[in-house]
C-alpha cells in the first residue's frame, strides 16, 4: 500500500468526472509513513489556519433589557469559569462549555445613527456593521460603502491557499438591488460580508447552489439541469476514480472514505425530496423562496451547518459567513413554542411577559447551534477534531430591539481555534466598551498580527481569564 512505502496523497486531491470534481477528507494517506504528523501537516498546509464561521441574528436578545438582564435571559449571572447557563439562552450550549467563550455587554456604536435623517434606519444598516464594526453610508444608490468585514480580512489573508477562499450562506430572501427603508440600499441588510468598504459580497440561500459549488457539479446550469433530470448523483461520476483509490488506501482510510461519501450522498438526497416536495404542486409557506430552500428553518439551517462541516472536513474552503436572519423579518418559528413572528416579538414593548417569550426565541435559534458544533467534534483531523480547529463568532449588532439600540451586544465565541481560544469562559465587558474592540483581538488570534486596529476599536479587548 502507498501510505506503508513512505509514498502518500497530497492534500489537494480530487476524484473527477464529468461536471464533479470532489475534494477528498483527511486521510491517514495524506501523511507519509514514519514522519512526524505536525512537521508533515506544515508543509502541506493542515495545521494552518483555523477554520472561521461567522453566524450573525438580528434582533438582539432578550437579555440586554434591563428586566432581562436582572433575570440573565441571554447570558449567565457569574463571570470566570463557575457560571450556571440554566437560566440564559444559552443553555443549550452546556456540553461544549468547554470550547465556550461569552462576552456579554459590549456596544455596536457604528450601527446608530449619525444624522437625523438616519434616525430610524437601525434594522436597515444593522447588518453591515456586524462583522465591519463600521457606518455604513445612507444611500439607496450603488455608491455604497461601509468597512472590510472580519471574515474576509481573513479569507484575504489566509482563504487563498484553499479552492473556494471564503462562501458566504443566508437563510432568509435577500434583494441585493434598490433601496429598502430610510434610504438605505438593500444591499445593506441582505449580507454582511464585504471584501472592501464598497464590495457587499452576495449570500448563497438556496443549499442547491451551495453544493454545487462545492462539489462542482456540472460545467453549466444546463448540464445540472440534465443530472437532475435524469437523477444522477455527483457520485456516479467517480465511481472509477473511488474504485482506483479504494486499494491504496488502510482500512481507517476505507471507511472514513466510505462515510464521506455517504454524507455527500445524504445531503444530496435531502436536497432533492426538498426540491421534489416543493415542486409537487402543493402550497408553500415560502412561496417565492427557491425549489432547494426547504420551507422548514430548523431543515434549512441544518443542511446549511452539514454543508460548511463537509467544506471544513475537505478544506475546500476554510471561511463561512452564515446570516440566520433578516432584519424585520415576520418570520414564526413554530419548532420555538412561540407563535408570533420574529420583529413583532422582539417590539416585547418592555412588558416581562413578551421579553420572557422572546427569550425563548432567543433561546431557539442557539439551540441549532450544537447540531453543527457535534459534527465538527466528531470530525478528526489528525491530532485533533475540527472544531478544536475552528472559530464560530455567533452575535447580534441591536441589543434591545425593542428600543432598536446597539447597547449590551449578544456575543459569544465557540470552538478551539487551534489553542488559541481558552474556553469554560464568561467576560463581562465595562460599560461602553465596543465589540469591535472583542472583533480585534479574535482577528489577532487568528493570526493577523499586524492588524492594530479594527472599525470602532479603541484597543483589544482579551479573551484570556
Amino acid at each position: 500500500m502507498a501510505f506503508v512505502t513512505g509514498k502518500h496523497l497530497p492534500r489537494r486531491t480530487f476524484l473527477r468526472g464529468l461536471g464533479t470534481t470532489v475534494a477528498l477528507p483527511f486521510l491517514d494517506a495524506f501523511v507519509p509513513a514514519g514522519r512526524p504528523w505536525r512537521r508533515v501537516a506544515a508543509a502541506q498546509s493542515l495545521d494552518d489556519p483555523t477554520r472561521l464561521v461567522c453566524i450573525e441574528n438580528v434582533h438582539g436578545a432578550a437579555g440586554s433589557t434591563a428586566f432581562g438582564a436582572s433575570r440573565h435571559l441571554w447570558s449567565p449571572a457569574a463571570t470566570g469559569r463557575r457560571f450556571d447557563l440554566t437560566p440564559s439562552a444559552l443553555s443549550p450550549l452546556e456540553p461544549f462549555r468547554d470550547v465556550l467563550t461569552i462576552v456579554s455587554d459590549t456596544d455596536v456604536r457604528p450601527a446608530e445613527a449619525v444624522t437625523p435623517p438616519e434616525i430610524g434606519g437601525d434594522h436597515f444598516r444593522s447588518s453591515a456593521t456586524f462583522l465591519t464594526q463600521s457606518h455604513p453610508k445612507q444611500t439607496e444608490s450603488s455608491d455604497v460603502r461601509a468597512g472590510i468585514s472580519l471574515d474576509q480580512l481573513y479569507a484575504q489573508r489566509f482563504g487563498q491557499r484553499t479552492p473556494i477562499p471564503s462562501m458566504q450562506l443566508c437563510i432568509e430572501n435577500v434583494d441585493q438591488a434598490g433601496g429598502c427603508a430610510y434610504g438605505y440600499s438593500c444591499v445593506y441588510t441582505d449580507t454582511i460580508s464585504w471584501s472592501s468598504p464598497t464590495e457587499p459580497l452576495p449570500m448563497i440561500r438556496d443549499p442547491r447552489l451551495a453544493f454545487d459549488q462545492l462539489f462542482g457539479t456540472g460545467g453549466t446550469p444546463g448540464e445540472r439541469a440534465v443530472r437532475r433530470r435524469q437523477q444522477r448523483s455527483v457520485l456516479d461520476f467517480i465511481t472509477a476514480e473511488v474504485a482506483r483509490l479504494a486499494p491504496t488506501l488502510d482500512t481507517a482510510d476505507r471507511r472514513r472514505m466510505d462515510r464521506y461519501l455517504t454524507d455527500i450522498r445524504e445531503i444530496e438526497r435531502r436536497i432533492e425530496r426538498v426540491e421534489a416536495r416543493n415542486l409537487g404542486g402543493e402550497p408553500r409557506e415560502l412561496p417565492d423562496a427557491p425549489a432547494g430552500v426547504p420551507d422548514s428553518f430548523d431543515e434549512h439551517v441544518k443542511l446549511m451547518f452539514d454543508l460548511q462541516a463537509l467544506a471544513f472536513e475537505t478544506d475546500m474552503t476554510r471561511v463561512f459567513s452564515f446570516k440566520l436572519s433578516r432584519d424585520a423579518t415576520g418570520r414564526v418559528y413554530p419548532e420555538s413554542g412561540v407563535t408570533r413572528g420574529f420583529h413583532p416579538a422582539s417590539h416585547h414593548g418592555g412588558r416581562e411577559r413578551n421579553i420572557e417569550e422572546f427569550a425563548r426565541l432567543n433561546r431557539y435559534h442557539v439551540s441549532l447551534l450544537p447540531y453543527f458544533l457535534a459534527k465538527l467534534r466528531a470530525l478528526e483531523e489528525g491530532d485533533a477534531t475540527l472544531l478544536d480547529r475552528s472559530m464560530v463568532i455567533y452575535g447580534s449588532p441591536m441589543g434591545d430591539p425593542n428600543v432598536h439600540n446597539h447597547k449590551r451586544c449578544p456575543l459569544f465565541v465557540a470552538g478551539g481555534a487551534n489553542g488559541r481560544l481558552p474556553g469554560n469562559l464568561h467576560l463581562r465587558a465595562a460599560p461602553g466598551t465596543p465589540m469591535a474592540n472583542v472583533m480585534l483581538d479574535l482577528v489577532q488570534r487568528l493570526g493577523l498580527d499586524d492588524v492594530e486596529r479594527f472599525g470602532d476599536s479603541t484597543g483589544a479587548f482579551s479573551l484570556n481569564a
